[in-house]
């Protein structure tokens, strides 16, 4: 079990979009082991390579209640978002303390290459879809107060470095 360390926005790595994954590799499936690991122990519902500081990209979501349903996404990539959204808490170990509100579209289809290195297409709704869509913000170099208004987004900034400074 290996939990790997986040990166502390405002990295770099967090900032710019991740390069695409070629081929499923043996070192691509330890990569996303340690992401399984790492964001089981956060605990969180996925996790981004940039998070942890690999720039490809590569995600992990599980939101079973049971756990140890995680799926496994390389090159993900959004092919319909629903017109009806949804609302939720979202938050990122990148900036811990603070977290937004935020809508996202309730209902995602996504192509990805799985673990077997195959094309799949699937559909998350509800919390699955938000963590999907929140982890490919990540894989383009965004973060989840990007879909903030710009005050909201310097507050919640602002609230960060002031717990960051506390220690």
């Amino acid at each position: 079990m290996t939990i790997r360390p986040c990166l502390p926005w405002p990295h770099p790595v967090l900032k710019a979009p991740a390069a695409t994954v070629e081929a499923i590799t043996d070192d691509i499936r330890a990569i996303w082991a340690d992401m399984i690991d790492t964001m089981e122990a956060m605990p969180g519902y996925g996790l981004a390579a940039v998070q942890i500081g690999i720039p490809l990209r590569l995600a992990v979501v599980d939101c079973s209640t049971e756990r140890g349903q995680a799926i496994r996404m390389a090159n993900p990539e959004i092919l319909h978002a629903s017109v009806q959204n949804r609302t939720h808490e979202e938050a990122s170990p990148n900036l811990p303390g603070v977290s937004a509100t935020i809508e996202r579209p309730r209902a995602v289809t996504v192509r990805f290459m799985n673990d077997r290195g195959e094309m799949e297409d699937r559909d998350f709704v509800h919390l699955w879809a938000t963590s999907v869509q929140h982890q490919i913000d990540h894989l383009a170099g965004k973060m989840f107060f990007d879909h903030l208004s710009p005050l909201k987004r310097k507050m919640l900034l602002a609230k960060a470095e002031k717990l960051r400074r506390r220690g």
